[in-house]
């Protein structure tokens, strides 16, 4: 089908609706429009598009170094590639108050379907390394009240993350996810923690959407969608395993040709050019201009 088919507002009342619906979605991370294709074609629920993998793209540490408009227009490019909803992880929001319900406009604007923000001072850390610096509860506090009065689509999810089980302490951070709940989050991403009792814990403290980091080489265990859903966790997200997985694809295969010379040897681990071509769905576009798409592979 040519183009996507859902406007961004569907999308949202799609995502509002079934975080709600007691199943886990599965979202995994898409750090590039065409991934996001990937994604959909094999029947995942919704599209999560990481801060980290954003960063990584752009040859930066994920430490607060990307801008609004970079962010912005990456989370664009994604969520109008594909009809399912995207969740965009937008860091500490670029700022103070201000500059977080800005970004909430700045998202509606572009498509996307939810987005969340952590209470982490800057220069921030990927959620899984040691040494956190986080700002105060209430500080965060005001930064999701001020998202939340600056949404004009009530079915746009803000959630709040937090990193304080590491540096605070589990009692802590269920202390800060229940002001940050007060504050107006509709869903919370506890980031970081070490094992089922601790998902479990979070669980039975709070009765809103839970989402779960499943990223890889970090201090959560991995756990199966199967586990996940007898924890009662709503989302569960794979955030930097596109970039991962192409990362090492593209590492391995220009090895291989500088150290023989051609790619002949890696062609039969390459996508084809006819399945790439079914990807960006070619075919379709020749129903607008028979010029655009009348060759054979």
């Amino acid at each position: 089908m040519l183009f996507t088919q859902k406007t961004a507002a569907q999308k949202r009342i799609d995502f509002r609706k079934r975080l709600t619906s007691g199943e886990l979605l599965q979202m995994p991370g898409a750090h590039a429009p065409i991934v996001a294709r990937i994604v959909e074609e094999q029947g995942f629920d919704g599209v999560y598009i990481s801060g980290a993998a954003v960063s990584a793209d752009l040859a930066l540490p994920d430490i607060g170094l990307t801008t609004l408009p970079e962010v912005i227009g990456r989370g664009h490019s994604i969520a109008k590639a594909t009809d399912l909803p995207s969740l965009i992880d937008v860091d500490t929001g670029f700022g103070e108050a201000m500059n977080a319900a800005r970004t909430v406009r700045e998202l509606e604007d572009a498509g996307l379907s939810g987005c969340h923000f952590e209470d982490q001072v800057l220069p921030k850390r990927c959620g899984h390394l040691d040494n956190k610096v986080l700002v105060d509860t209430d500080t965060m506090v005001q930064k999701l009240r001020a998202a939340v009065s600056a949404r004009q689509d009530d079915n746009f999810v803000i959630m709040a993350r937090t990193d304080a089980k590491e540096s605070e302490g589990l009692d802590a951070a269920i202390d800060r996810i229940k002001a940050y709940i007060d504050a107006g989050a509709d869903a919370i991403f506890p980031e970081a923690l070490h094992s089922e009792e601790e998902f479990e814990a979070v669980r039975k403290a709070v009765n809103v959407p839970l989402l779960a980091n499943m990223t890889e080489f970090g201090k959560t265990p991995l756990l199966t969608t199967q586990q996940l859903g007898n924890l009662g966790y709503n989302m569960v997200i794979y955030p930097v395993t596109s970039l991962r997985l192409a990362m090492k694809a593209i590492e391995d295969g220009y090895a291989a040709i500088k150290r023989d010379g051609t790619q002949e040897n890696v062609v039969k681990d390459m996508q084809t050019r006819k399945r790439l071509y079914e990807v960006l769905q070619y075919e379709d576009y020749g129903s607008f201009d028979t010029n655009i798409y009348n060759f054979k592979i």
